[in-house]
């Protein structure tokens, strides 16, 4: 059968190495380039394909893109809710909530993976109207230190990540905090700020996220809220019990569970959110854009 080209740009990251793997298993695609200037040249083995790095600029109709009719997903921050807000020829892909905007785009910004793991996990409350109004939305989150990049650091170093666990970004200046609150906005935030506190866990992958929502009233069983809200949706799982890392690690999907608070004062619900950050969270996500953007089957080539 015919697979259609795709090419990866910037392809030597842990979401960009992760990208070719998906596309070089994925039956309706294969891969045309991938390019990496400061690997140029360098080879790598990617699954069962061995490829080498080319530049940006030497990269087959790279230049002449938009006039070829490719279509694009962006992975970085640049085209996202509150990083540009004249990027009006990009459509936001957070699949599950902005599916039928998807299809016609010339470029879709794919969510960063802090992102996916928050506002999907909040945004049947906001649609509903649920969350009290001008209440703040606490969100304590950790992610393997995939998510920091490939770039070497020392603070990334195996022995000052390992049998620790630290806060970062303090403060509520994360840089994905403009997205995640721009789209709590779109999705009928009520006056609501996120206050948002990351974490460096000693894993290479998965994000685990605790969200506190102040909410109106209770309900007997609040989790039906996501369970209508997501039904058929299959790469989003309600669990009865909060979910781990090991349930979602190289696995495309989100995987959700739904407690009252006890002991406060006013109804509250706790949400735990786990992702893998390098499949839901960046390259599993982006795949299931393209599917959608070139008429492919949604789920063809992502494990669930």
């Amino acid at each position: 059968m015919h697979k259609i080209p795709v090419g990866v740009l910037g392809a030597s990251g842990y979401a960009g190495r992760e990208l070719c793997g998906l596309i070089t298993r994925h039956p309706g695609l294969e891969l045309a380039f991938a390019s990496a200037n400061e690997q140029r040249g360098q080879r790598a083995r990617i699954g069962p394909l061995e490829l080498t790095y080319v530049a940006t600029e030497d990269a087959p109709w790279v230049g002449n893109a938009r006039s070829t009719g490719a279509r694009v997903v962006d992975l970085s921050s640049d085209f996202r809710p509150g990083a540009r807000e004249n990027a009006t020829n990009a459509e936001y892909g957070l699949t599950e909530l902005m599916r039928e905007n998807i299809p016609g785009a010339e470029i879709v910004a794919n969510p960063g993976c802090y992102p996916t793991a928050v506002l999907l996990a909040i945004a049947p409350l906001l649609k509903e109207g649920w969350v009290t109004p001008g209440a703040t939305i606490n969100v304590s989150a950790a992610s393997g230190v995939t998510g920091a990049g490939y770039s070497a650091r020392p603070d990334l170093l195996y022995a000052e990540v390992a049998e620790d666990f630290r806060a970062y970004s303090v403060g509520n200046e994360h840089r994905h905090l403009a997205e995640m609150q721009a789209v709590t906005n779109e999705l009928g935030g009520r006056d609501n700020d996120i206050l948002f506190t990351p974490h460096l866990l000693p894993v290479a992958r998965g994000i685990l996220a605790t969200i506190t929502v102040p909410i109106e009233e209770h309900t007997e069983d609040p989790s039906l809220l996501w369970k209508d809200s997501y039904s058929g949706e299959p790469f989003i799982e309600i669990a009865d019990a909060p979910p781990s890392l090991r349930d979602v690690v190289r696995r495309n999907v989100v995987r959700l569970s739904v407690t009252k608070a006890a002991n406060v004062r006013k109804p509250t619900l706790i949400i735990i959110s786990a992702i893998d950050n390098l499949m839901k969270g960046a390259a599993g996500q982006a795949l299931q854009n393209a599917n959608i953007l070139l008429g492919l089957s949604e789920q063809e080539g992502l494990p669930a």
